[in-house]
Parts: C-alpha cells; structure tokens; sequence
C-alpha cells in the first residue's frame, strides 16, 4: 500500500469493505451501483472538508451556556473534472448547499497520448478558495495533475487542494506525490496496481460508464482484450 502525510484513507471498515464488494462486482446493478457508491461519496466529501481550516467560534445554546465550537476559516468551491467527476455533485450540493462549481475537461490527445485540456470554466474568485478537485479514479494520475496545474496556474495555492478519489493507484498516488507534493488526497481504496490497458486492479472498471449507465463494466471490455 502507498500513501504519505497527504494521503488521506477512509477507515477500512467492515461496513466500507461491504459496500465496495457490491460495488465492484461487475453483475452489480446500476441502481445499486448509484445507492452504494453515492454512500461511499458522502464519506469521501465529509472527510475532505475536514480537512478544511477551522476557527474557534462560541455561540450561545438554549439552556444559555456557552459551547466552545467552530466555524470554518476558508471559503469553499469544488471543481468537477468532466464527466465522472459530476457524479460526486449531487452528493456534495446536499453536504454543501450553494456551493460555487466550476467545471474541466481533461482528455487525452489520440495521438501524443497526453492530457488535453478542452475546456474550463472556474469562478473568479477561486484563487481565494480552498478547492475540492472530484475526480473518481486516479489511475496513471495524468488528467488529474493536469486538472491540478488548471487550478494553480488560476492563482489557487497548492497546499488549497483536495483530490478527492473514490479509488487510487499506487502507481497514481505516488505520482502525485512527487510532482505536487502538497497536493492532499482523500480516497476509499488504494488498489493493487495498474493492469497493461491502465485499469486499477482489483478496480471497479469504468466509474463514469457505470454510474452515468452508458456502457456495461469497463472491466468486462477490457477483460476482453
């Protein structure tokens, strides 16, 4: 298993490992699919906004006692890679209601094989902004770094974002560590390895593909080949 001070997994509980065996059996329904990974979601967001910075705050409760708490120091937005990054949307709007998105889309030239950015779409003031980058599979890590440089070369501060993956590579992870070390990273898996086609073994095939229904588990085509 790879990780680092900025790598951040969620508690490998029985409940989770539960979840993430009907998630990556690949005669998983779409409908359970969409339950199951939308509960592993809430866990991945939940755990990245805890690493937001807090202050202390006291407010006044109703029996008139005073209650040490606190409130957060930043501002927030989050920043989908399109488009299994929008799958994470739904679930951050009810943790985060009117939260400020913007939008990327990475994808990699046919010919050079390097992450193309098509498009991008970020509010104006995200430079003052703590940024949740949702991107579901960090995989080789190339769209994701490339997401990160869209975000840095806006005026966001490095140490500002928080990638938040539903599954990692090693090979991913230790990737991003190298080249943007301070970059943190909150996952629900760290796979084995990658497999000849770049899928993540033991995987879950292809997230966007299975939770937008467009094709059948990206690990039965590859398994395929």
């Amino acid at each position: 298993m790879t990780s680092g001070h900025n790598v951040h997994l969620l508690p490998q509980t029985d409940q989770l490992r539960a979840i993430h065996t009907i998630i990556r059996d690949r005669d998983c329904t779409r409908e359970d699919f969409l339950f199951y990974s939308r509960r592993v979601i809430r866990l991945l967001l939940e755990a990245g906004m805890d690493l937001l910075p807090f202050a202390k705050k006291e407010v006044t409760t109703p029996v008139g006692a005073t209650y040490q708490g606190l409130e957060f120091a930043s501002q927030l937005c989050a920043v989908p890679v399109i488009r299994a990054g929008e799958a994470m949307e739904s679930e951050l709007r009810d943790v985060h209601p009117g939260i400020r998105i913007g939008k990327i889309l990475i994808q990699r030239d046919k010919q050079t094989k390097l992450p193309q950015l098509y498009y991008k779409h970020l509010p104006d003031d995200i430079a003052d902004r703590h940024v949740l980058l949702l991107e579901p599979m960090l995989a080789t890590a190339g769209s994701a770094l490339a997401a990160v440089d869209v975000l840095v070369e806006s005026g966001v501060r490095e140490d500002r974002v928080i990638m938040i993956n539903f599954l990692s590579s090693p090979e991913g992870l230790r990737r991003v560590g190298q080249e943007r070390p301070r970059v943190k990273i909150v996952t629900s898996a760290i796979e084995d390895r990658l497999n000849e086609h770049a899928f993540m073994v033991p995987g879950i095939g292809d997230f966007g593909d299975r939770f937008f229904g467009t094709t059948d588990s990206g690990a039965r085509k590859a398994a395929q080949k």
